[in-house]
Order: C-alpha cells, then sequence, then structure tokens
C-alpha cells in the first residue's frame, strides 16, 4: 500500500541517499587503506633487499696482489691438498741412451727438469722458488686460491707453468685427490668436461703432469680420452708415475702426444740427506740418459736444499723447462 502522505515519501528517500552515502565513505576509506598497506610492504622489502646488499652481504674474497706476498698470514698453507701418494717400490724401466742429435740440445749439457708440484696455496714458499736462479717447472692445481699471483709472478721470471692435473688413485674414495679430479667412474662426456674447465682455469700453460692418478692412468681407455684433449689443445703430459702399472707411455705413443715421464721423486722423505742424495741419482741418470725429470713439492727443506745445490747442478747437466724435455714417444 502506497501512502500518501508527500513528507514521508521525502523522509524515506533521504534515509537511503544517507545509508548509500556513508557506504561508498567506508569503501572508498578501505581501498586507501589497503592501497597504503600495499605501498608500505613494498617500503619494507626494497629496505630489506637494500640493506642485506650493502650491510649483511659478506665481503668477496680477492686474491692479495703479488707485491704483499710477504703479509700472507702463515695459516694461508693449511688447507693444502695431500701430496703425491708415492708407490712403495719405485722401480722404473731403463731408458736407452739416445744419440743427442734427436734431442736438438742448445748446450753441450744433457737437460734436466725440474718441476715443482702442487703449487697454488702458498705464496710465501713459492716467493722462495721464484728466487732460485733457474728455470723451474710449476705444476698448478685447479681451484688453488693463489693461481692467479704465481702465474703473473712465474711468468715475469720466465718459469714454465703446466697444470697439475688431480686423477683417482687406487685408494680413492679414503684419499681425496682435491677439486677438478678425474675419476674412473665419470662418463666420457663428464670426464672431458671436468678436464676442459681445469685446462681453461689455468691460463698460458705448456703441458699436463698428474696428480695421484695411480688408478686413473692404469686406465688405458681413460688415459687416450684425455690424450686426445691434450693433443689438440697442444698440449704434452709428464707422468708422474704415482703406480708402476701406468700406461701412459703407450697411450701417448699411439696418439702421438709429445711425452716425458718422471726419474726421480726428490722429496718424498723430508731430510736434507735424503733429498741431496735424490739430486745426485737425478744428475748421474741425465747424465746417462741425456735428459731426466725431476719432481719436487713446495717445502721449505727442498728449497733450502736446492738453493744449496743449484751451483752443482748447473754445473753438470742443463736446468731447463719441461717442455724441452718431452718428445713423441718412439
Amino acid at each position: 500500500m502506497v501512502s500518501k502522505n508527500p513528507r514521508r515519501r521525502k523522509k524515506k528517500c533521504s534515509l537511503k541517499r544517507k545509508k548509500g552515502s556513508k557506504g561508498n565513505q567506508y569503501k572508498v576509506q578501505l581501498t586507501k587503506a589497503l592501497i597504503g598497506m600495499t605501498i608500505l610492504i613494498a617500503l619494507v622489502l626494497i629496505a630489506f633487499v637494500l640493506a642485506h646488499n650493502l650491510f649483511l652481504k659478506p665481503p668477496i674474497k680477492r686474491n692479495p696482489p703479488l707485491m704483499a706476498i710477504n703479509r700472507v698470514p702463515s695459516e694461508a698453507h693449511l688447507n693444502k691438498p695431500t701430496y703425491e701418494i708415492f708407490p712403495k717400490q719405485d722401480q722404473l724401466p731403463s731408458v736407452p741412451t739416445k744419440p743427442k742429435e734427436e734431442y736438438q740440445f742448445s748446450s753441450v749439457l744433457p737437460k734436466l727438469a725440474i718441476i715443482i708440484d702442487d703449487v697454488g696455496y702458498d705464496l710465501n714458499i713459492i716467493q722462495k722458488f721464484l728466487e732460485l736462479n733457474g728455470p723451474l717447472t710449476f705444476a698448478l692445481l685447479p681451484k688453488a686460491p693463489y693461481n692467479a699471483d704465481t702465474i703473473r709472478a712465474a711468468q715475469a721470471k720466465n718459469f714454465e707453468i703446466i697444470l697439475h692435473l688431480p686423477m683417482e688413485p687406487k685408494e680413492y674414495p679414503k684419499v681425496n685427490p682435491g677439486p677438478g679430479a678425474l675419476l674412473t667412474t665419470m662418463a666420457p662426456g663428464q670426464l672431458i668436461t671436468q678436464l676442459t674447465e681445469n685446462i681453461s682455469e689455468i691460463q698460458n700453460i705448456r703441458g699436463v703432469n698428474n696428480h695421484m692418478g695411480s688408478k686413473m692412468t692404469s686406465s688405458s681407455i681413460h688415459m687416450r680420452q684425455i690424450f686426445t684433449i691434450l693433443k689438440k689443445r697442444g698440449l704434452y703430459f709428464i707422468d708422474s708415475r704415482t703406480s708402476a702399472d701406468t700406461i701412459c707411455r703407450s697411450s701417448a705413443k699411439l696418439l702421438k702426444l709429445p711425452f716425458a715421464q718422471r726419474d726421480v721423486f726428490i722429496d718424498h722423505i723430508l731430510e736434507p740427506q735424503f733429498i741431496r742424495q735424490q739430486i745426485d741419482t737425478l744428475i748421474q741418470r741425465t747424465q746417462k740418459n741425456g735428459q731426466a725429470v725431476g719432481i719436487a713439492h713446495p717445502h721449505i727443506i727442498t728449497f733450502d736444499v736446492l738453493r744449496d745445490l743449484l751451483p752443482k747442478i748447473k754445473n753438470e747437466v742443463q736446468l731447463v723447462p719441461a717442455s724441452l724435455v718431452v718428445h713423441q714417444v718412439r
């Protein structure tokens, strides 16, 4: 039933308009509150990201410059990798004496290459070896913290750089060869990828020798895969001979890869008298065969003995980079 009183109808319409107006105001206020909360949350997130990047993010560790070598803390060598596992019976096959014409000597003296393995973890000791007046060869491990500084200093002294390639030993996994290691369980693609990464990491290398690897160097399939990559890269290989079962020589012969092998481990017993005897043996083998390869490690005892005997070495044989003692196996 419609009301006939016009005043009552106007009053009802006025009440409806007031209710609608209040509802609209409430919606506007709610919208403004949501927008404000969204802006506030965004500002808090931006402030958190800025604070994390500016204050909470740990500083990037950089290798110290070469001039700061003497300020490297003594604790820098504590994370050194395990050195070679030396074979219990080191019986090398006799190498027949070759005519000097084959090696094209630049001097009448036979050639001796001394390789310092496991380089890249202690700049203090490397600085000492760099002071020696003789062309040593540095074998750098991949992922070592001071590789860049070592390479720069070695090149300034005309020391040759090679990759000290970690390979699986027979004692693995009890003995770990370290970062970048090649394992016999790797698929061919995985092995080649890791090898390529290791080669690319260390700039201006001339060749490769193995770190550990008593198991890997006994596998002809794996060594041929490795040597194929080295051949393509124009690199030589020096067998550290950590196992009497090594087949590196025959694999290098098959692929016509420039090759040499270690004749004497110089310092696997850290006694000055023993190191002196090993160097004497190395000189004798160099004179007998026309060339030889000795492998040492960055120990202060080794440095002291080398410093004392270097005049004798240079007087009796010719100390050369490792690249001058490699050749295709015949």
